[in-house]
């Protein structure tokens, strides 16, 4: 990494496209948000003054050329952001892995100028287009040769550069956290689960759910972790030998335990260890027979590819999209064949044979049999997911349980965010699996110093990670003015460690219980927290749970109303949405539904800037988009409030356009939590115990827990591309105590994007992007962004 002192921000403004040709494909399997990406290409292309080109129907489109390779505006990419699948169409192509297929297709290019290529697709698509670069001097040569272009032309176009960017819902491809289109895949297949759920739960059923996935089970492990199912296979890490009793001991064990209903998930492409399929059918078979339950098989199937692309995608393709133009402006005949990919939250550029390469040996240790190299290969995340799946879908009987005599209290505070839920149930399994007895406190510290607090089991939190909002109850109390009565109530229950699931005030509880440990002796027990909040406001963490489900909330919300302005013509829409004085979801939102501005706290604005705004959109209501899109975070400015902008739009816009306003309001912390929040909070909730354990172990002396250090206070939060404990002491300096936001906030690094794709003119610094990493050097310890 660059030491400090030669970090010098780096602007693109002195990366110019002036004479440069852009085409941008899509090939292979769709995926939901290669839209997104497709705009973003477009759109930074032409602003950085180069031509860009569609190539419609992937790789057949480049080798029929004609009307499938075509210049574009601006205007072209408009309203594609929320369609699902591709606009420009993707098909297989036999012809364009002949060499005179080929031939063909470096002839289309050469004749429109066209030597800069970006990539959307699989691996095959990748190696494709890899294969091409490689043989583009020989291509011209030999065009050269039959008298189709002139020499001056091979000289001129010598070299052909490519980026590539991976879309593909399997989320199969090594080097990226989280391809293109695995997030929304995710949410066809939760919304299913959740539906089918219910019906079960009627009937007493039995349901085999078969998801996509040939040869990456990353969609049905995550699914499972994400819904809590009873069993999953996937190709990666096929059950032991004799797993057919195992897994039906399983399911009548869950069944005498009071459950109604068992989901299994089935990835397509799962084999037993000795490489034979396991199909959804064959599953199915065996629970009739052996346990004569009421099954049922469905198969999800096309779903998976469809619908909306969620705001993570549409963020994710967007972020990609730019990071390639830049890489093609700033390409060299030596640099080599790059992809744009995601690590933790940063944009990274990983050589894209070397990701090919590493991805081939997953398929290949799977085929050789050598599984726990698979699973090792899949990346830190991956091994992850399986791991905690493991922990939290098997209770262990008690006998094998180890006995700590520990007790450990969970509790919520602040508001409700979606996501919560599985992040108690985490906490209380692995709690349970690591000995300790776990009490769950009602209403926050309110409720703890009420004595609303009881021993809570394995059973109690089954069925949590969909559920919505916060089964414990929440409250915004601080426990300042009740130290007292909760010390007594730690005391009573015999209380030695605390995890805290929750907002700012959360943040806040553990530093006035950690500042009255000179006081009560009972708060030196080691105290835990995981950042939980729509707003995404805690210090320490760049993400925290609740934030995914409320930004989905909010882009849904826009899409339909850019829908109803779409058909009022010249109509501009103001919203206003949550977080307090943190942007993080207006901005976040606004980057996601394609919006013309976003009002928020931490980017002062003034009159000038507003009446900038107002131009910009009279500007944009000549051309053929006649809609525009404002949000404002409901903290941005005192005075220029919600109904203000609304009036000074409505006056300035005169005879151009008309307004409306929309204020989201607590919309936005309800509904079931999206897959990220479910999984963000099963995962980093399971960490946040193992960490208790290990603290409780170190600070018992002499029968007793006795923690008074700066460390034992700690706040789990995800940095850069690790999940760290930080001590909540050292956070404060990190803190602005009166808007209730960390001094730094890595979003405000993506501000320009949305600037940039709504067409302002602005400077963008791109000093932490285009270094080439290489993939075994990613850290190993990457807990990612993506989940």
């Amino acid at each position: 990494s660059r030491s400090a002192m030669d970090h010098q921000p780096k602007f693109f403004e002195n990366l110019s496209g002036a004479g440069k040709a852009i085409a941008v494909l899509t090939s292979g399997g769709d995926a939901q948000g290669m839209n997104a990406a497709v705009r973003a290409v477009v759109r930074m292309g032409i602003y950085v003054n180069a031509k860009v080109y569609f190539i419609y129907e992937g790789y057949q489109g480049m080798v029929d050329g004609g009307d499938n390779i075509v210049e574009v505006s601006w205007e072209s990419v408009s309203s594609i952001l929320q369609v699902g699948g591709t606009v420009i169409g993707s098909a297989r192509c036999k012809p364009f892995r002949t060499r005179e297929g080929r031939l063909q297709a470096a002839l289309n290019l050469v004749q429109r100028g066209i030597t800069n290529l970006c990539v959307i697709g699989g691996d095959g698509s990748l190696t494709g287009a890899n294969l091409f670069r490689e043989e583009w001097s020989g291509l011209l040569e030999e065009l050269a040769q039959k008298g189709k272009i002139d020499a001056e032309a091979v000289k001129k176009y010598a070299y052909l550069n490519i980026v590539g960017m991976v879309g593909s819902i399997d989320n199969d491809f090594c080097g990226t956290d989280m391809t293109i289109g695995t997030d929304s895949a995710l949410h066809r297949i939760i919304e299913v689960v959740d539906a089918i759920m219910t019906t079960a739960q009627s009937h007493q059923r039995t349901f085999v759910l078969e998801v996509m996935g040939r040869h990456c089970g990353y969609l049905a492990l995550v699914s499972a972790l994400a819904c809590g199912a009873d069993w999953v296979f996937i190709p990666e890490y096929p059950p032991e030998e004799g797993w057919e009793d195992t897994m039906c001991v399983k399911l009548s064990e869950n069944r005498a335990r009071k459950k109604r209903l068992n989901i299994i998930i089935v990835a397509e492409g799962a084999i037993d260890c000795h490489n034979k399929p396991i199909t959804s059918e064959k599953v199915k078979d065996l629970v009739v027979q052996r346990l004569g339950f009421d099954t049922r098989v469905t198969i999800l199937g096309h779903v998976q590819r469809g619908g909306t692309p969620s705001a993570f995608d549409r963020i994710l393709a967007s972020r990609m999209g730019v990071e390639a133009v830049l890489a093609l402006l700033e390409a060299t005949p030596d640099t080599p064949a790059c992809v744009v990919s995601l690590s933790g939250n940063q944009a990274v550029r990983l050589p894209l044979m070397e990701c090919v390469q590493m991805t081939q040996e997953v398929q290949k240790a799977m085929d050789e049999g050598r599984f726990l190299e698979a699973v090792r290969l899949r990346g830190r995340s991956f091994e992850n997911n399986l791991n905690t799946y493991k922990l939290l879908s098997h209770k262990r009987p008690d006998a094998e349980l180890p006995k700590t005599n520990f007790n450990v209290a969970v509790l919520n505070v602040g508001a409700p965010a979606a996501g919560m839920n599985a992040a108690v149930r985490a906490a209380v399994r692995v709690g349970m699996t690591e000995g300790h007895k776990i009490f769950a406190v009602i209403d926050g510290f309110e409720g703890f110093a009420r004595g609303k607090i009881k021993e809570i089991s394995w059973g109690d939190v089954g069925g949590w990670t969909g559920q919505g909002g916060s089964i414990l109850g929440t409250k915004r109390t601080l426990p300042a003015k009740y130290l007292e009565k909760i010390a007594e109530q730690m005391r009573t229950n015999n209380i030695n460690a605390l995890m805290v699931i929750g907002g700012f005030e959360a943040y806040l509880g553990l530093l006035e219980l950690s500042a009255a440990r000179e006081k009560y002796d009972e708060f030196c027990v080691p105290m835990v927290m995981v950042p939980a909040t729509v707003s995404n406001n805690v210090p320490g963490s760049d993400f925290s749970i609740g934030a995914d489900t409320a930004l989905n909330t909010i882009t849904d919300t826009c899409d339909r109303i850019k829908q109803s302005a779409s058909g009022t013509k010249r109509r501009v829409f103001i919203i206003e949405t949550m977080g307090g004085y943190c942007g993080y979801l207006a901005n976040m939102g606004a980057l996601a539904a394609g919006a013309d501005a976003a009002y928020i706290f931490e980017e002062q604005f003034d009159i000038r800037e507003l009446q900038a705004n107002v131009e910009h959109l009279t500007e944009k209501m000549k051309t053929s988009i006649q809609r525009g899109l404002v949000l404002r975070n409901e903290n941005c400015n005192e005075n220029y409030t919600t109904d203000f902008i609304y009036q000074l739009y409505s006056e300035e816009g005169k005879g151009v356009f008309d307004c409306r306003k929309n204020v989201l309001g607590h919309m936005q912390q309800g509904g079931a939590p999206s897959p990220f929040d479910r999984n963000f909070g099963t995962k980093i909730s399971a960490k946040a115990m193992q960490w208790i354990s290990k603290k409780l172990k170190e600070t018992y002396r002499k029968g007793k827990v006795f923690a008074n250090t700066d460390d034992s206070v700690c706040l789990l939060g995800m940095r850069r591309r690790n999940l760290v404990f930080q001590p909540v002491a050292e956070l404060k300096s990190e803190t602005d105590f009166v808007h209730r936001i960390p001094k730094e906030q890595w979003w405000l690094k993506l501000r320009p994007l949305m600037k940039i794709l709504a067409k302002y003119k602005t400077s963008y610094d791109v000093s932490d992007s285009g270094q080439l990493e290489h993939v075994a050097m990613l850290p190993k310890e990457a807990e990612t962004g993506a989940i």
